[in-house]
């Protein structure tokens, strides 16, 4: 009888010393940072110097100041590169989207970072170029950037910017009790159209060939994206596409840069550029005989 208590002491003493031990190393284990980046279109990602792939790209990595290159992948034009220093927070995900065109001031996007505060605290900071644009947070309080406020609940939140001569834009985040979420915003000017930059000689092909506009739906959270009666997240939805298809492109808005197209049933509406990008369709057409 002895013998078994002893026996059962020290399991026991294993089994808490095991427990003991475990906890011992979760507390000394190192947390990570995490890293997203998303571009429109594809980009090759360097971190450091070193590539790590192509976008949309997450990883996970140890904390600190680290400089990003974005590389876009271009085609048809040669699109203005993106480099960026940001400061990798153990615990949470560091947020970098890009939309590329051809010159920076036309380029848009956004970095979405938290950093550590009161853990019963909730803080929103935004920070956009160009500085003084209006801010509207979930289509109610308004104001000018830079702006900060501690008076936002946790959750999912829609921030609309805009300012003269740029286009606007829509960044959707989710702050959370304990952190300061900080949202550096960056206009694309209207003013600096790639359209209307010089044009380029293009050699006329036999037979001549027709180029429509068109767009194609880029992949999105929900699995599809939504057409609207107007270039606003306001409009009413009055369908839905798929990422992959392609419409044809009637127009783009001059203010928002949402796209107007044509669906295959006729029905026309606007759709955010956001998840979309141009392409261009070629038809061959027979030369005319002489």
């Amino acid at each position: 009888m002895e013998k078994l208590r002893r026996v059962g002491l020290i399991l026991l003493g294993l089994i808490l010393g095991g427990g003991l031990l475990f906890i011992v190393i979760d507390l000394f284990k190192p947390k990570v940072a995490g890293l997203f980046v998303e571009t429109n279109p594809s980009a090759k990602v360097l971190v450091d110097g070193v590539q790590m792939g192509m976008t949309p790209y997450r990883t996970t990595t140890k904390p600190g100041e680290v400089i990003i290159l974005l590389i876009p992948e271009s085609f048809n034009v040669s699109l203005a590169t993106y480099e960026t220093k940001v400061t990798l927070i153990p615990g949470v995900e560091t947020v970098i989207r890009r939309e590329f065109r051809e010159l920076d001031d036309v380029s848009a996007g956004e970095i979405v970072s938290f950093d550590k505060i009161n853990k019963d605290e909730t803080s929103l900071a935004v920070v956009t170029d160009p500085d003084s644009a209006q801010l509207t947070i979930d289509g109610i309080d308004r104001a000018y950037t830079p702006h900060k406020t501690s008076s936002i609940l946790p959750g999912e939140h829609t921030l609309d910017i805009s300012a003269d001569g740029y286009l606007d834009r829509v960044v959707r985040v989710k702050t959370h009790r304990g952190y300061k979420l900080t949202a550096f915003v960056k206009l694309g000017k209207t003013s600096m159209n790639p359209q209307e930059s010089s044009p380029t000689t293009i050699p006329t092909p036999e037979p001549t060939s027709s180029y429509e506009r068109k767009v194609e739906i880029l992949q999105t959270d929900t699995g599809f994206l939504r057409v609207r009666e107007n270039p606003s997240t306001l409009g009413k939805e009055i369908r839905q596409v798929r990422p992959g298809e392609s419409y044809s492109l009637l127009d783009i808005d001059g203010k928002t840069g949402w796209f107007k197209i044509e669906l295959e049933d006729g029905t026309v509406g606007w759709i955010s550029n956001q998840y979309a990008r141009e392409i261009e369709s070629v038809s061959p057409t027979p030369t005319p005989a002489p």
